[in-house]
Formats: structure tokens, sequence, C-alpha cells
């Protein structure tokens, strides 16, 4: 057995399952050992910055790492953004990065580069195996530390000769970590606060987020009179009918400041104080008024749904939560054709326990507020603002959960930057509806070029925001890479396309013209 194959053997047996892969020559043995293991299920993708993403989408779903294979440092770099994202939202995912071999390291051939340098922005943990007698252990260390509450990147370099050598045999999984316990007296103290009479907001992020936390923390609110929010971007949120409901902190920085401005104190469950994605000139990067106070009732790596539930007790909440979303779909849609009768449509149609991914921007708006009284389903978001998330998030988890439809929204800009997810769902008959907001723009930096204050912008200027000329053609682009598609300019035809689509299964691409 060589160090490859005792490497996919551990990740086996250590519960990793799925390799979203882009190899190249280092990686050729590894490649050969997933015919050797069972277990082990290969997915291609086109293009690293993809299979970054649905490494991504998989882990949200899955609650579990799958391994990423990627062609080294270049094909890392390429991979970087939905790294970034996938750090962001705090999903679990194992890099295998391939390197040149270790006595070929001292020619400095063309492809060498530092990957552990490309590797450490956005990973928790990162070796390079140095004997192919190490690589199984140090790939059962890889899986330990993605892992770790709550949920982390690790990145294991495979030098070319480890993975071709003679190696002893696989690895044990070592200890799954888990959430560290929130102590009594963190809970006592945000109990205390909660009785003081001041308005409270009570912001949530990461597990929290499904349905135990949203039970808890809306009973919470209705002992305690709360506000309940989450973040702006969101991993994954358990939402729809039968579920508590959430504010969301708004985007821009005096939304922010304004939405925060009469909470007093504000108790943070898995987040962070809000501040403002960018600076703005004369505008106020912090979210919050000097004078509110600010409670940590648990923190990233601690077990928030615990905490919560343990809050309520000790408040003596009700049992029923406050604000439960009803089930109410559109009865009636109007004829124009617009985000906000696309978002209804959606909501009309979309299955119980659909997984909704959600990159629409500046057109999302619509098919937020619809859902949000739709049929239960789970929503995952842009975490961290790096765009072309959307369709490779969607790809990954069809992969993780197979039975359930995934229904993907997005802007035509930012689907632009991982279009190839289309094949591999093409490929793997994944069950995925795509809709594409094309509107032929960068619409949110039209928005934003105005908000800088960067002067009155010239034609130039404007060109370098615009998507026409040539226009894009999201019906030929997704039927070339085997994905059915069509092409709706209004609602009665997008609705039959839509309801179509889920009626179906398969992938499927819908382009709506705005």
């Amino acid at each position: 057995m060589n160090g490859a194959e005792s490497l996919v053997r551990t990740l086996v047996a250590s519960g990793v399952e799925v390799c979203f892969s882009n190899p190249g020559t280092s990686e050729m043995h590894f490649v050969a050992a997933l015919d050797r293991v069972d277990g082990m299920r290969a997915v291609l993708g086109l293009f690293e910055g993809a299979v970054t993403g649905m490494a991504d989408g998989y882990g949200r779903m899955a609650e579990k790492p799958a391994c990423t294979l990627l062609h080294l440092g270049p094909g890392l770099a390429n991979g970087l953004a939905n790294l970034h994202n996938a750090r962001r939202a705090a999903t679990p995912i194992v890099n295998i990065v391939g390197d040149h071999a270790t006595y070929h390291a001292q020619y400095d051939a063309p492809l060498a580069s530092d990957i552990a340098g490309f590797a450490r922005p956005v990973s928790a943990w990162v070796h390079s195996s140095p004997s192919a007698l190490t690589v199984a252990a140090d790939g059962a260390r890889a899986v330990q530390a993605a892992f770790s509450p709550p949920g982390q990147i690790a990145t294991l370099i495979l030098p070319a000769d480890t993975a071709w050598n003679d190696a002893d045999g696989p690895s044990p999984a070592l200890p799954r970590p888990m959430p560290a316990t929130v102590l009594g007296e963190a809970i006592d103290r945000v109990a205390q606060a909660l009785k003081n009479g001041k308005r409270t907001t009570i912001l949530m992020r990461g597990a929290v987020l499904k349905e135990r936390g949203l039970n808890a923390a809306g009973r919470i609110a209705a002992k305690s009179g709360a506000r309940i929010a989450c973040d702006t971007f969101i991993a994954r949120l358990q939402r729809g009918a039968g579920r508590v409901r959430l504010e969301r902190v708004p985007y821009f920085a005096e939304q922010i400041v304004e939405f925060f401005q009469d909470t007093e104190q504000l108790i943070l469950v898995g987040s962070k104080p809000p501040v403002s994605f960018f600076a703005y000139p004369g505008k106020p990067s912090y979210g919050l008024q000097a004078a509110t106070k600010v409670h940590y009732l648990a923190h990233a790596h601690e077990d928030g749904v615990a905490a919560l539930e343990a809050l309520a007790e000790a408040l003596g909440a009700p049992k029923e939560p406050v604000s439960v979303a009803p089930l109410k779909k559109p009865e009636s849609i109007s004829d124009k054709f617009d985000q906000f009768t696309i978002g209804q449509v959606i909501a009309r149609h979309m299955p119980e326990g659909a997984i909704l991914s959600d990159e629409a921007a500046t057109s999302g708006a619509g098919t937020a507020l619809a859902t949000m009284t739709a049929v239960p389903h789970d929503q995952l978001g842009l975490t961290g603002g790096s765009i072309g998330q959307g369709l490779p998030v969607a790809t990954g988890a069809a992969v993780a959960a197979p039975r359930r439809k995934v229904v993907c929204v997005h802007g035509d800009g930012g689907a632009m930057y991982t279009l190839q997810a289309l094949w591999t769902q093409a490929r793997e008959k994944l069950d995925v509806t795509t809709v594409i907001f094309a509107n032929r723009s960068y619409a949110i930096l039209n928005i934003e070029l105005a908000r800088v204050g960067a002067g009155n912008p010239g034609p130039k200027a404007l060109s370098m925001l615009d998507l026409h000329n040539p226009e894009l053609d999201w019906v030929k682009l997704a039927s070339g890479m085997g994905v059915e598609a069509s092409r709706a300019t209004n609602i009665r035809d997008f609705e039959s396309q839509f309801e179509s689509a889920i009626r179906h299964t398969g992938p499927r691409l819908i382009e709506v013209v705005l």
C-alpha cells in the first residue's frame, strides 16, 4: 500500500465520503487510489473555485467535511475565493493539495510555489506530510482539525513521493471534537441582563439558526421581549412555516446603525458585534451605539443551542416561542415581472424540505420575502461576500442531500465566476433548479459606485459595471454544460417553467430577463 491509498482509507474511516476534485500530475496516485478504496465518491469540477464551493455546500448540509483534491499552489489559489467564503461559514473541509516530490523541490520547477503561504489565510490547520509513513496519521489529524467547532478548514499538502512511496497502512479515526459547554455563570449573567428592562437584541449565528436554537430563541423572546436577529449573510438558516422568524441585519452601513440604534444591550450567540462590509466616507464602520452593552452568551466554538435552551429555562420562558411563521403561499400573482413576483412563484411551488442557495444579490429581496412563510426549507447564504458561491454551494448541497430539491437563485454577474458547476450538476445528475436574474449588470457595484463618493462616473467607468456588448446568453451557456435551460420574459412563462422544473428531477436552469 502506498501513501496515497493509506490516506484515502484513513479519510473514509474518519467519515469523509466525498472528494470534490480537479487534479493534476502530482495527484495521480491519489486519483488511482480512489479505485482501490470503497466508500469515497469522486466528483469532478472543471475549475477549482467551483470545487471548493461544492465542498462548502456539502459541508453545510452534511455537517461533516468533504475533501478537495487540488493541483499544487496554482490549483489551490484558484480555489481561494470560495475557501474564504467557507471559512466565514465555519464549514468543515479537508483540502488535499499535491506538491512536487520532496527531492524535486530543490530545482524550483515552473509550478513550484509557496503552497502553505496560499493556504494559511483560509485554513485553521496546515501541514505538509514529510513521509509516506506519516501520511495516514496526518490525514486523521486533518479531519479532526476540520471537525473542530464550529467547523474549520484543514489543508494537508501531499508531496508526490509521499503519495507513491510505501506506507504502513491507514490510521484510525481520531475522536471528534465537541463544542465547549457554556458555563452556568455566563447563562446567569445574561439571564439577569434580560431582566433589567433594557431594550435588547439577540444576534445569532451558526448551529443556533437551526430549528432547536430558533425555538429556544423564540421562547426567550416571548418571556423577555428581546428582538432576535441573525447576521446579514448566514451559512445555513432553517426557515419557513412552523419555524421562528428572525430579523436580518441589513447590508449597508447606515442601515446597520439604524437597525441597532435603539438597542441598549446586545447578546451574542456564536456571532460578533455588527460592522459594515466596507468603509464609506463619512459613515460609521461599527454598527452599535457607543453606550450599547455587549454580552456574550456563547462564542462560536461553544454549544450555543444548549446555552439558549438553558437560558430559556433560567428565565422561566414559556414552552411556545413567539414569531412562528405561518404557512402562507401566494394565492394570486400579478402580471408584473420583477424579483417580487418571481419570488412569489418560487414560494408557491418550492417543495417542503427544499434547500435554497441564495446569491441573487440585488434581486434577492423578493425571494427572501416571499419564502419567509413558504414550506419549511433551508437557506444557504453568501457568507464571505466573495461572489461566485451560489452555483457550487447548490451543487455540493445536492450531493449531500440527494433526496431534497435544491433551488439556486443567482445574479448573472456572480454566476459567471463559477458557471462550471453546471457541468458537474449535469454529470452527477443533481436535482438543482437554478434561476438566473439577468439584469446584464454588476448591479450592486452601480450602487456602491455612488456610495463611496467616487464622483460622477463617465462612460468608461460605467462600462466596467455593464454586462451588455455582448449580452450573456444563459440558455446557451447552460445547454453547453449539459443542463436543460429556458428563458422567461414574463411571469406566466416563468411560473410554467419553474413548476415544470420542480416536478421533474435533474438539473435545470431558467434565465429571467429583467
